[in-house]
């Protein structure tokens, strides 16, 4: 099982979109995925139109049990969602001892998932500590533009202080460059630096498309809405580079097909 953190300090660089067509994309590959929403702005279920009856703050903190928290949103794709609740957890945990490793021991007897996939906040909270002591890999969504690149190299700092505090090993696996546009010469300048300094984990760039940002005012995946559109093909890309990194045979289905599922997925 692989535990994934996608985060990022700054904000607005495409976490929550990444996280939702990167958890969807897999799930249509057979894949059973459980994404978990740690943004108290709750921006997964605003994006698939879905609020849980209990959610990962009831979890936290309200001794709720794993699996009254998790809601099935379609075939292989369940959710923990979020909701502005979640701003008291911080201020809660920062009262407890070892509060840090919380997620990890609320989220220990999960084992029948191939993915867990982890929206972060744009923030270092102890929320966020929590999330990344918890997963083995952290992937980074970055836009290509020179604030996009100061920020990846502080979260990369981050990752490595949070490992030598705590004693965990995370590892940064996947660089992911989001909003990119070819036309745009800072784009291709800042990529360009990207593939020089990380290239052995730089994921293929996300490229500018304004499918990506109609998708949630439906409540649907990227695969779902439009399955012949350039954020449909660059997310399956990323599925299949991840697929790449466990050395599977790749044979990706078909996204233009709409299967007969929730529309998350």
């Amino acid at each position: 099982m692989r535990k994934i953190c996608v985060i990022n300090q700054k904000g607005g660089v495409g976490k929550t979109t990444t996280s939702v067509n990167l958890a969807a994309g897999l799930s249509r590959n057979d894949r059973k995925v459980l994404l978990i929403d740690m943004d108290p702005q709750g921006n997964i279920g605003a994006s698939l139109h879905f609020e849980g009856r209990k959610d990962i703050y009831d979890l936290l903190i309200g001794n709720a049990k794993i699996q009254e928290c998790i809601t099935p949103l379609g075939k292989n794709l369940d959710l923990i969602s979020s909701k502005e609740t979640l701003t008291k957890a911080d201020a809660l945990l920062s009262r407890k001892e070892n509060s840090q490793f919380l997620l990890s021991e609320k989220l220990k007897k999960i084992k029948n998932y191939d993915y867990i996939i982890i929206d972060a906040s744009p923030s270092l909270s102890i929320l966020n500590q929590n999330a990344l002591i918890y997963c083995d890999e952290a992937f980074i969504p970055v836009p290509t533009d020179y604030l996009g690149f100061d920020a990846l190299k502080k979260m990369i700092k981050a990752v490595l202080t949070i490992n030598h505090v705590f004693e965990t090993d995370t590892k940064i696996t996947k660089i992911i460059p989001t909003m990119y546009d070819k036309r745009n010469k800072i784009c291709k300048e800042f990529l360009q630096k990207m593939r020089n300094e990380f290239y052995d984990i730089l994921a293929e760039p996300i490229r500018v498309n304004s499918k990506l940002k109609e998708a949630p005012k439906y409540g649907q995946s990227i695969f779902h809405y439009d399955g012949k559109s350039r954020g449909a093909h660059d997310y399956m890309q990323l599925v299949k580079s991840v697929f790449n990194d466990e050395k599977q045979p790749v044979e990706l289905a078909p996204i233009e097909a709409t299967p007969k599922v929730a529309s998350a997925s």
